[in-house]
């Protein structure tokens, strides 16, 4: 009579030691936000408006001028003083609005979901998460900018060849004005990103993000002349425009000082969103 030998049943530790030991390092943790951006269509419906606007708007600009100088028609004071570069980047106000909003879907969307208690299970540290949603979307905005601004200038300089507007990259202060806006754009992408982590709200995100670029600027003239000179230069919208402005007087910020002051907007956000996904739970 034949016996049949009983297998040895696996231990807890046995299947422990079985499973690939997965380790969640900085370039798993990018690669997961890497592929959770590209999987939203909002992505790039979202991008490629920002590219759109940046595009179409300059140079509709630049048509507009050189048909108004052409014609002979009057034109105000800001757009017959307008360059090249200045008219290139007349695009920048409404592609920085797409990507900041993009940026706030990038962080408060999960919250929305709730995917966000799925990715912080699986990254237990969290400011990992936070620290790869803005530097995916930062880098992604930086080359969505950059590029945009860059083809934009090259068109806008072949429409405006012979009029006083024309300028070609070896002009001063050109391929600093582009460099610089496509870093402004990035920025406000990764402000967008920190204030969804923030605030947690899709709404609530981009109502802060609308009223920092767009509202609280307008509300300063209200102040007394002598505020004004102290407060506007350092709000965030005149900061970022001072890093890729040609010309600069006293009453606006230098290249440097600009990113400086911007930069140091963008810290303040991100510190804020790392104190709160540190000490709240999601």
């Amino acid at each position: 009579m034949s016996t049949i030998a009983a297998s040895p049943t696996p231990t807890p530790a046995d299947l422990r030691s079985a499973r690939p030991a997965y380790k969640v390092t900085a370039a798993r943790v990018l690669r997961s936000e890497w592929a959770k951006l590209w999987s939203l269509r909002s992505t790039w419906i979202t991008l490629g408006l920002a590219l759109l606007f940046l595009v179409a708007f300059g140079l509709i600009a630049a048509f507009q001028f050189k048909s108004r100088i052409t014609s002979g028609r009057p034109m105000d004071r800001d757009f017959a003083q307008a360059s090249a570069l200045s008219l290139s980047l007349f695009g920048t106000n409404f592609a920085q609005l797409a990507l900041g909003v993009l940026g706030v879907l990038v962080a408060a969307g999960e919250y929305s979901t709730g995917m966000i208690r799925s990715t912080l299970a699986a990254v237990p540290r969290r400011l990992p998460v936070l620290w790869s949603k803005a530097a995916v979307f930062g880098l992604i905005a930086l080359l969505i900018g950059t590029a945009g601004v860059f083809a934009t200038f090259v068109a806008d300089s072949r429409i405006l060849s012979s009029t006083r507007a024309a300028m070609t990259l070896s002009d001063a202060g050109v391929v600093r004005g582009l460099l610089g806006a496509g870093l402004y754009l990035a920025l406000v992408g990764v402000i967008g990103v920190a204030l969804g982590a923030l605030l947690r709200s899709v709404a609530g995100g981009i109502a802060v993000l609308v009223a920092s670029l767009m509202l609280i600027p307008g509300l300063t003239s209200l102040l007394p002349t002598s505020w004004q000179s102290h407060i506007s230069p350092y709000l965030p919208s005149h900061a970022g425009e001072a890093m890729f402005a040609l010309h600069h007087d006293t009453t606006t910020l230098s290249p440097t000082a600009g990113m400086i002051v911007f930069l140091g907007w963008t810290v303040l956000a991100l510190t804020g969103a790392a104190v709160r996904l540190v000490r709240t739970d999601a």
